[in-house]
């Protein structure tokens, strides 16, 4: 069975830990004083990698001055955990320019932390070849004075990734990004008053020669325009109409006002291929039913329901929900399904943070907020619109999605396509 890591440690020779990571909730954050207490103060260091303590097992190797520890709470292969250790470390030092000790892992704690949440998923063991990871994480490491000399060994390379792509030719790859915007005005009685989306399609290109790309989506005017060519009706399913498109300058224009398809030769490296912009027929993420009620001039009850309307398979990160309360806000006190709420008195609001949000559910929000009473007399409180912060993968308000994209210039030519789809808040508020 592949390793299933708990958490791994790295630590100095005295046992302080210099970074740490904990990919599942199984283990305690303490076991690093277990492997302190029952390994490293005792003369049995060295006699074996692996040892069990309790019901965890721990498996550890010193590199240079510097203990690399991995700790799992169930049966767990060893030979992998080992072998993930040393192609780590390889892919360590490709960044630090040949050096792996404790001072490279203090000036690049950032890039480490990096590296290991794509290196390891859940405690399972990824990709780990330089070469591919090079080309989404491209920040380099800072070399310590104090290192050791770079070596001219090159690093061993993955024979073939789970993806398709091997480690020692990139060509052929086609990155699409699909990220949109939602703006939104919506009434406390959940009509919608404004809304509109704001997109735009990345791309990011390693294919050789000068190929001319087609790109199909599933826009009413291009399906209209196809049906036409092919004399027989479209099958696509739901078409959307785009406003205000606007191209890169790769992008064939005559071909595009002909035929209607988005043909073009990229350029190497990632650039914008379009921008378009969307006002009929947009899909809520997030529904918001607010409920404020001022009871005399002391107290206010708030009751917030959100629905989260996409899909019970996906899910939402970074939800942030601000709702406003009078400046003169003495006291609160909340009840949440779920997440974590507070008062922020520096923008006069209570702060409800959810950090993911599933599909297909309706958290709440009670909170009975205290104020301050005053002598002079009381204005109207003008109630402004709560906000929203949010971001759901592979989600698109619009309903955008990407038909096909082939390659004309060669025959057979060989391309492996991936398409992520993200919808952000712009301006998502609600009336109270």
């Amino acid at each position: 069975m592949p390793v299933s890591a708990s958490a791994i440690y790295f630590l100095n020779l005295r046992g302080d830990v210099l970074i740490n990571r904990l990919y599942r909730d199984d283990v305690g954050g303490n076991m690093v004083d277990a492997f302190r207490t029952h390994i490293m103060q005792t003369k049995e260091l060295g006699t074996c990698p692996v040892r069990q303590i309790g019901g965890c097992s721990f498996f550890y190797m010193r590199i240079s001055n510097v203990y690399i520890v991995i700790v799992v709470s169930s049966n767990a292969n060893v030979a992998c955990a080992f072998k993930f250790v040393v192609e780590a470390v390889a892919l360590f030092k490709s960044y630090f320019g040949g050096a792996f000790d404790e001072d490279a892992i203090r000036n690049n704690f950032v890039l480490i932390y990096e590296l290991l949440d794509e290196i390891m998923d859940f405690g399972y063991p990824q990709n780990l070849s330089p070469e591919i990871l090079k080309l989404y994480i491209t920040q380099e490491g800072v070399r310590s004075p104090f290192s050791s000399k770079p070596t001219d060994k090159p690093v061993p390379n993955a024979t073939l990734q789970v993806t398709g792509a091997v480690g020692w030719r990139r060509e052929g790859l086609v990155f699409l990004d699909i990220v949109e915007s939602v703006n939104l005005l919506m009434s406390s009685k959940g009509s919608v008053l404004r809304c509109d989306v704001t997109g735009k399609i990345l791309m990011k290109c390693f294919l050789s020669g000068m190929p001319d790309l087609k790109l199909g989506l599933n826009d009413k005017i291009g399906l209209e325009k196809e049906s036409q060519l092919k004399s027989r009706p479209t099958k696509s399913g739901k078409t959307i109409e785009l406003d205000d498109v606007t191209f890169h300058q790769c992008v064939n224009l005559t071909r595009f006002n002909s035929e209607k398809t988005v043909s073009f030769v990229p350029p190497d490296g990632e650039f914008e291929l379009m921008k378009y912009r969307i006002t009929e027929g947009v899909n809520l993420p997030f529904r918001v039913l607010p409920t404020i009620k001022e009871l005399g001039r002391t107290r206010m009850e708030v009751n917030v329901k959100v629905k989260s309307v996409f899909g019970a398979k996906m899910f939402a990160l970074g939800v942030v929900i601000k709702i406003p309360v009078p400046k003169q806000t003495a006291k609160t006190s909340f009840q949440v399904t779920t997440g974590r709420a507070k008062y922020n008195a520096s923008i006069d609001c209570l702060v409800w943070k959810i950090r993911k949000f599933p599909g297909q559910t309706e958290p709440t929000l009670s909170a009975e907020v205290e104020l301050i009473s005053t002598m002079a007399e009381k204005k109207s409180w003008t109630r402004p619109p709560i906000q929203m912060e949010f971001q759901v993968p592979m989600f698109t308000a619009s309903g955008l999605r990407v038909r096909f994209l082939k390659v004309w210039e060669k025959s057979g030519y060989n391309t492996v396509e991936w398409v992520r789809y993200i919808t952000k808040a712009g301006s998502y508020e609600i009336r109270c």
